[in-house]
């Protein structure tokens, strides 16, 4: 379990108003370590036949991966964990 901080910052899946669509991490776009900005397209999911990508919180860094590729997620799991510009 990480530790939120001021700079801190989670990706969290938003309701994507699929219902009971399954929804899948199709491929993450942005590696561990990797600097993003703002708005900049990071993971993609899968959900019956459509793709959603969702993008980067914040400007800085992305710190951690919370799930793999392949793996089911439901609305409020954590995907991945960013550190903001200083």
């Amino acid at each position: 379990m990480s530790i939120e901080t001021p700079r801190s910052r989670r990706l969290i899946l938003p309701d994507l108003g699929m219902g009971r669509v399954p929804v899948a991490v199709s491929v993450w776009l942005v590696a561990e370590g990797q600097a993003v900005v703002e708005g900049d397209r990071v993971i993609e999911l899968v959900c019956g036949g459509a793709t959603v990508d969702l993008q980067a919180p914040v400007t800085g860094r992305l710190v951690r991966h919370c799930v793999d590729e392949d793996e089911p997620v439901t609305p409020g799991m954590r995907l991945a964990e960013f550190e903001a510009e200083a």
